[in-house]
């Protein structure tokens, strides 16, 4: 299943233009000076999208090589790169097979719940060791990830939103099923693009992505080759994790 095809990839910054980037990626900063025991100069991104996290922690001095699975993804990433002169370099992996020149990394990032998209527990302590491979000593790993407790108690079965556009306007249906067995959301998006001249055009896509509890996660790390260091709740030095949390930012250290 590939998530973000086509045309909904070209459509991927429009629907997230008010995601806080920055704010994000100087929080990775932040966590990147407080917590390495090494000099970090060069990252490994996983699950890069279109490449705006990449180009904010460029910015803020890393050398960056960003991976995504997704053709239209990383077709876009490549078109901003070179509109802002970015070096980042971009490249097609797919995250339970890393296997990316220039290893060791001096840190490793993952975010957007993106971690989330490895549905199995094999697939995702193929990640994990790939990552620890990937890293050099005492290297960090920071990484966001959907949290089952607010999924559980908060999730919105249905939702949509409309955007305008120069031409028209957007619908997005988002309908969400849970799977609590296998702690799997499924998110069908049905998306209706309604032009000025009275026609229209619509895709339809489903993604499945994978909610973690926090002891669950500690876990895995401890079992791949990590130690945890620090959880906090969203982008923020808060470190209370509730129900009211929907997503938690890990940092691990490679040991």
């Amino acid at each position: 299943m590939t998530s973000y095809a086509g045309r909904h990839a070209e459509l991927y910054d429009l629907f997230y233009a008010d995601k806080p980037y920055e704010v994000e990626a100087t929080f990775v900063d932040q966590c990147l000076r407080e917590y390495s025991l090494r000099p970090t100069k060069r990252l490994l991104e996983i699950a890069c999208g279109t490449g705006t996290h990449a180009f904010q922690l460029e910015q803020r001095g890393y050398q960056i090589v960003a991976t995504d699975y997704s053709p239209g993804m990383l077709e876009r990433a490549k078109q901003k790169a070179s509109q802002v002169l970015s070096r980042v370099e971009f490249h097609s992996q797919d995250m339970t097979q890393l296997d990316v020149a220039g290893a060791p990394f001096d840190a490793v990032y993952c975010l957007f719940d993106a971690i989330g998209y490895v549905a199995t527990n094999e697939a995702l302590e193929k990640v994990f060791r790939g990552v620890q491979r990937h890293l050099g000593p005492d290297g960090l790993f920071v990484f966001e990830f959907w949290h089952a407790g607010a999924m559980l108690r908060h999730y919105d079965p249905v939702r949509i939103r409309r955007w305008q556009t120069v031409d028209g306007s957007i619908l997005r249906l988002s309908e969400t099923t849970l799977d609590v067995a296998k702690q799997l959301s499924r998110v069908t998006y049905s998306i209706y693009e309604l032009k000025s001249d009275g026609t229209y055009s619509t895709l339809i896509e489903t993604q499945v992505n994978r909610y973690f509890l926090l002891q669950e996660m500690a876990a895995w790390l401890s079992g791949t080759g990590f130690a945890p260091v620090k959880w906090f709740a969203n982008f923020t030095q808060d470190e209370t994790i509730t129900d009211e949390t929907w997503h938690v930012v890990a940092v691990a250290r490679r040991i």
